[in-house]
């Protein structure tokens, strides 16, 4: 009689397993989510978490790079797909309201709230670089646009760039807070007339 052969283990969607680990982490910050929690969310046992991730930094490291191709994406096209600086900052800041505010996901930025109470410094550094990134490019696009005349010359590009990375974090903390997304949608148009634009 021939043996009966036994098929591999099903193995676990990993996609889905990132988008779970994305969710809690996003939810409860970096510092707070244990091992159990993820396992739990994932539906995976800590073996195999740890033989598809490495280890919890890993797999964060892994879920920021996620966030930032799917639900933080939108700074990006916004900024560049828009024809000027205006345009891009209001439909970032505009979407930006939307975003924070969805119901079907947890409220603000991951980035932002992740490192809330982290005492893993290499964790709050990480997250800390990706920020400074942020700010140094829209530095750069505002002096782009200082140098088209689209903002005055003089004008402070750095603390331009500064304040809106400012308005952001606090967007997305006042989100967190239960801000709507008409409260937002308000501060975003506050934020747009703060600038000194040279043409209405």
């Amino acid at each position: 009689m021939a043996a009966v052969r036994r098929g591999r283990p099903r193995e676990f969607d990993r996609a889905a397993a990132l988008d779970h680990a994305l969710v809690l982490f996003w939810e409860r910050g970096y510092e707070a989510t244990s091992i159990a929690d993820l396992t739990a969310a994932m539906g995976v046992g800590a073996p195999s978490l740890y033989a598809a991730f490495g280890s919890k930094r890993e797999l964060f490291d892994e879920v920021v790079q996620v966030y930032g191709q799917t639900h933080h994406a939108f700074i990006a096209r916004a900024l560049i797909e828009e024809p000027t600086l205006k345009a891009g900052l209001d439909r970032m800041l505009r979407e930006a309201a939307g975003a924070y505010t969805r119901p079907d996901l947890p409220r603000g930025c991951l980035v932002i709230s992740a490192a809330v109470n982290c005492n893993a410094p290499e964790v709050e550094q990480a997250l800390r670089a990706l920020r400074a990134a942020d700010l140094d490019a829209l530095e750069r696009l505002v002096n782009v646009a200082i140098d088209a005349g689209e903002l005055p010359a003089g004008t402070d590009a750095r603390a331009l760039a500064v304040y809106t990375s400012v308005v952001m974090q606090g967007m997305a903390q006042q989100a967190r807070d239960g801000a709507d997304r008409g409260d937002l949608e308000a501060v975003a148009a506050l934020a747009m007339r703060a600038w000194p634009w040279t043409a209405p």
